[in-house]
């Protein structure tokens, strides 16, 4: 091997990045940890009532940034004094229980698409990153990368270990990511529904807006966005678009 070739830095993977609230299941995924924990009797049916709200909320006008923080909050909250373990057997439950059944099956295809072209698939989301991570596993996608909570000694604490991963955070942490695999963001993938998303949408070089609110929906269309209304002819030509990169690649 030439001296060159040694010097030459191995390319990185390609990366799709997935958001998971309403682009890969339709709703709320943290609404789901708050139900769990009611139904394990860990928090009050006053609780549940608020983590409904937002729910309904979320499916009918799309992420408020005030209401989703404090949906948030409450949920992170939920976890202190438990271990990793019990967490892990709590977001298995909540998978088969709620979240399964509530996945877009179009969405969950797309990233079978990416996984079959030998992309890296990972989901980034507010969600607790050891939700994330059981949604990514079960799923068998790549990894997740979501909200950390502080643990002491194997117990979480409820307390936030860095920032709630959105809107700008989850840019900022995709591009830390992204910088650590030597992936170049020109060739990576990003999907969204949120307009929250558009630091994340903006930076990777292939971005899809799926089932998109109206604020994305209109900075989509000044752009030049692709956009993913969920149906089976969209899905297929996105299908086309993820093999034909891989192509020009």
């Amino acid at each position: 091997m030439s001296d060159a070739a040694r010097r030459t830095p191995t390319p990185g993977p390609i990366v799709a990045f997935f958001d998971v609230d309403n682009t890969l299941m339709r709703g709320a995924s943290v609404f789901y940890v708050g139900r769990e924990a009611w139904r394990r009797r860990l928090i009050s049916f006053r609780d549940i009532a608020v983590f409904a709200w937002h729910q309904f909320r979320f499916l009918a006008v799309g992420e408020n940034r005030q209401h989703l923080a404090h949906a948030k909050e409450r949920a992170l909250g939920l976890v202190g004094g438990h271990t990793e373990e019990a967490l892990v057997m709590l977001a298995n439950d909540i998978y088969e229980k709620d979240i399964l059944p509530n996945l877009w099956p179009e969405t969950v295809a797309l990233t079978r698409e990416h996984l079959a072209q030998g992309h890296e698939v990972w989901l980034i989301t507010a969600t607790p990153e050891i939700v994330a991570q059981v949604i990514a596993e079960r799923l068998g996608l790549t990894g997740a990368l979501g909200t950390k909570v502080q643990a002491l000694e194997g117990v979480f604490t409820g307390e936030l270990d860095g920032p709630v991963l959105h809107g700008d955070e989850k840019a900022t942490v995709a591009r830390l990511f992204a910088d650590q695999k030597r992936a170049d963001l020109a060739q990576c993938w990003a999907y969204s529904d949120s307009s929250n998303d558009i630091p994340l949408l903006t930076m990777v070089g292939n971005r899809v807006v799926v089932n998109p609110d109206a604020k994305l929906l209109a900075h989509a269309n000044t752009h030049g966005w692709r956009v993913l209304p969920l149906k089976r002819s969209s899905i297929t030509d996105a299908r086309k678009q993820v093999k034909r990169e891989r192509k020009a690649g």
